[in-house]
């Protein structure tokens, strides 16, 4: 299974420097996995930071803390938060719906159709969606980035009545360039790592509908798991650098 999986991204690779990327498809890949994501995006990131800020003001009232919640929520949602939410989210609508779509056209035999008319499956249904991914997660991402720290700064300016130039200033004051890029690095991965399992069980599947079901299933867990993993990984890597 991990061969498979390590040398199917191998191929796919090797048909990106090779080939001819097909821009039309990418483009639409990037509607499909990003717009059509991006409602989902700002409600779980808005939600996100509102509820952190909440639970950051019930920890830091104890201890005469609560000029730092800005900080906090900024930093949580752009270390953190931010990028790994969107990942599990949109594994979960888009990476779904990429082995649900290739794992269809698979039992179907529309790719074994493709493959008899000369055309290249991989350029043609593997490598726009990994292209796509690595694009459209970052931006993704910092929507849910920006609507998180909003939520923040609506809670405590409007719920909690805190000062609220305290909340901006905070996050001025704290925040770096090097947290944000980080943020966005993460984000990057995990697209690639959410399409990437998404065409791999779509590309694999077999035992008809069923077999569609079990693909997609298993897409969304894998794909999930590999996100959380990596997360410390890369954290730990971006710590270090």
């Amino acid at each position: 299974m991990l061969g498979r999986f390590t040398l199917f991204f191998a191929k796919a690779m090797h048909v990106l420097v090779t080939t001819k990327l097909k821009i039309a498809k990418v483009l639409y890949q990037i509607s499909r996995i990003g717009v059509e994501s991006l409602n989902i995006t700002i409600l779980t990131g808005s939600f996100s930071g509102m509820v952190f800020a909440l639970q950051s003001y019930i920890g830091f009232e104890r201890v005469g803390g609560e000029q730092f919640i800005g900080a906090v929520v900024a930093l949580a949602m752009v270390r953190e938060l931010g990028p790994v939410l969107t990942g599990l989210m949109v594994t979960g609508r888009a990476g779904s719906a990429i082995a649900a779509e290739i794992g269809t056209m698979r039992i179907t035999e529309q790719i074994d159709a493709l493959k008899t008319l000369r055309i290249n499956t991989f350029q043609y249904l593997v490598v726009p969606r990994l292209i796509a991914g690595v694009i459209i997660m970052p931006l993704l991402t910092l929507f849910a980035m920006v609507c998180g720290i909003i939520g923040g700064y609506f809670v405590c300016t409007y719920v909690l009545l805190l000062n609220p130039d305290q909340y901006i200033t905070n996050i001025k004051m704290y925040v770096e360039m090097k947290d944000i890029l980080g943020g966005l690095t993460k984000s990057a991965v995990f697209g690639l790592i959410l399409t990437w399992v998404g065409t791999f069980k779509g590309y694999t599947t077999s035992g008809g509908a069923r077999g569609v079901g079990i693909s997609t299933t298993q897409s969304v867990v894998l794909a999930s798991i590999m996100i959380l993993i990596s997360n410390y990984f890369l954290t730990k890597m971006l710590e270090n650098l």
